[in-house]
């Protein structure tokens, strides 16, 4: 058993295999010397932990596709400003907030896409913003006796060893301290101990897209405005070429919508359609007084409400060569062929192709060819099934654009209300947290907020897989009393001393154990060997138990301690190493608090 654990941690540190396939070499070897069954060795991927993280992936992803992690993002970036410090501040202080109620995994799963998007934004390394905040959240565990399933167990040992429980909040009086630290030495020492690091995929940050397009499809001072026609107006009914032909003045026509954002072919207007016109502010607000027609207000002051909303947005996409499009005519206002997508505009090498230069095509529209770029609107779901042609190759996905560019989006209150029904489940244990994500990963998709599609693609199969994995290591090392060996050996060795000098022995075997098992496992082997220890020296069992909670909280060193570490490894560029050196110095930190503030907090 020691021999395979010294194989896999020195092959996790030479970071040249897949931590995937080490993980899954650890299972078979395991079952190749005969230490674990066959079914053991596969239990990983059919264990309640693998479930969990599976579905707060889905729940994640909800949660950034209802725009709720842009909105959160715009907060963060209206606060913090450009300042580093503070950014971090509020980054790590969200997190353990959020870890609180729900978990460490299901906090940083919740939170990884709107930090990274984060990063790119403001021109940071995600490395220099990922590793803090899986950090705060291991802090945040300790906020509340809910934080964390550690917590709960050794509120149960509390109470058989002394008939004495420890309170909701009690656990803040480690976890404060233990998060203002690890804030404070990541505005210290992370610049000189986190990576610089660029990963091997960024996400394009796209939160100015809206006037990124306009500037280029519309330079100068021309925006897009949508028109509404509201009831009782003189404009209801007549003829669309008689209230705007496609030029008049500095407006122009580029078509006709619902409220949805979907084209409206008709040819007289009725009360609740909408006119999506293009030149400048002055003159689209005279045209609209003159004829009774409304402007909607939008992001901006404006400029976006003509591109994008809640409801429908915009994507660019190149004519590929080959397309079954070229030689076909295009035109703004031209609706495509699906009925559901509108052409603004048609560029051809940068420049705007108009059917006008050749008397020939007046009336028809200019020719498509290959390389010209449509810009195209129409309802969000319409972009996402229409864009994926054989025909076009897409510039940028509609749903990225939507994420980034629609905070709190139509999807926003189901995923809220689903999220705070999966927290309740979590904190009032009516079911097991495995189910209580599962349920709300379900009602995600049943609410529409997001796709079967997108489900499957939320998942992180590296760190599925890793976890997995090495789960069967984790049974394997109680089973041959390889865990129970180490313990009573360090125990042993420090019980006979001071006090401090034993609570010193138990941080560092359950930390050192942290590191390799889950933390959870770790209290479980430790508990009973602290608790006779405790017993022998005539120590308050409370105060060895909060040791022991704030050294499983400790789990900072490798990126296999907790899937939570795992989950930043590959966004973040980061490599097994990079752990320890950050991790190190917050682990002193924990090793000062369940050393020192424990006893002055809980009597020795």
């Amino acid at each position: 058993m020691l021999a395979i654990l010294t194989i896999a941690v020195v092959i996790f540190v030479w970071n040249k295999l897949p931590v995937e396939i080490v993980a899954i070499g650890v299972s078979l070897a395991l079952f190749a010397t005969g230490i674990i069954g066959i079914d053991d060795a596969f239990s990983g991927f059919g264990s309640q932990t693998v479930v969990l993280i599976a579905a707060l992936f889905v729940v994640a992803e909800a949660i950034d596709a209802a725009g709720i992690t842009t909105w959160m993002g715009g907060l963060l970036v209206r606060f913090a400003g450009s300042s580093r410090p503070r950014l971090l501040v509020l980054i790590m202080l969200f997190t353990a907030l959020l870890t609180a109620v729900i978990s460490v995994n299901g906090a940083v799963a919740a939170l990884l896409p709107m930090v990274v998007v984060l990063a790119v934004r403001l021109g940071r390394e995600p490395g220099q913003l990922l590793m803090p905040m899986a950090f705060a959240a291991h802090a945040g565990s300790l906020l509340v006796l809910t934080g964390s399933p550690v917590n709960i167990l050794i509120l149960e040992a509390a109470i058989d060893a002394t008939g004495n429980g420890i309170g909701f909040f009690e656990f803040a009086l480690v976890g404060l301290p233990l998060l203002a630290g690890t804030v404070l030495l990541a505005i210290w020492l992370g610049p000189r101990l986190l990576p610089r690091r660029t990963p091997e995929e960024s996400p394009k940050d796209l939160s100015s897209h809206p006037a990124v397009i306009l500037g280029h499809y519309w330079p100068g001072e021309h925006e897009l405005a949508r028109l509404l026609v509201p009831l009782g107006s003189p404009q209801a009914g007549r003829p669309l070429a008689g209230v705007l032909p496609d030029t008049s003045g500095e407006v122009h026509l580029l078509t006709v919508q619902d409220e949805a954002g979907r084209p409206m072919p008709a040819e007289t207007l009725e009360p609740g359609n909408f006119l999506v016109v293009r030149g400048t502010s002055a003159a689209i607000a005279e045209f609209a007084g003159e004829n009774g027609l409304e402007v909607e207000a939008g992001r901006d002051g404006g400029v976006a409400c003509g591109l994008v909303s809640k409801s429908f947005g915009v994507a660019e996409v190149l004519v590929a060569p080959r397309s079954n499009l070229i030689g076909t005519d295009a035109y703004p206002g031209m609706i495509t062929e699906s009925g559901s997508l509108v052409v603004l505009a048609h560029q051809r090498a940068g420049g705007t192709v108009d059917a006008a230069q050749n008397p020939k095509r007046a009336g028809r529209g200019a020719r498509v060819k290959a390389g010209d770029s449509l810009l195209l609107q129409g309802s969000w779901a319409a972009l996402d099934k229409h864009t994926l042609d054989a025909n076009v190759l897409l510039v940028d996905s509609p749903d990225a654009i939507r994420r980034q560019t629609v905070p709190l989006g139509p999807g926003a209150v189901p995923a809220l209300a689903i999220l705070a029904a999966m927290v309740v489940l979590m904190t009032t244990n009516l079911v097991p947290a495995s189910v209580a994500a599962l349920l709300a990963a379900m009602a995600m998709v049943l609410c529409r907020v997001v796709t079967v599609g997108q489900a499957h693609r939320s998942m992180a199969w590296q760190t599925l897989i890793l976890v997995a994995g090495m789960i069967p290591l984790s049974a394997a090392i109680t089973k041959t009393g390889t865990a129970k060996m180490l313990a009573d050996g360090i125990v042993t060795l420090t019980g006979g001393g001071s006090p401090y000098l034993l609570l010193v022995g138990i941080f560092l075997v359950t930390a050192v154990l942290g590191q390799l098992i889950s933390n959870t496992a770790t209290a479980l082997i430790i508990i009973p060997i602290a608790l006779s220890v405790a017993a022998e020296a005539g120590l308050s069992p409370i105060t060895v138990l909060m040791c022991v909670s704030v050294a499983s909280a400790a789990a900072l060193l490798t990126p296999i301690a907790t899937p939570a570490n795992m989950m930043i490894m590959r966004p973040a560029g980061y490599r097994f190493g990079d752990y320890w050196k950050f991790g190190a110095a917050i682990m002193a930190l924990y090793l000062l608090v369940a050393v020192f503030l424990v006893p002055a907090i809980w009597p020795l």
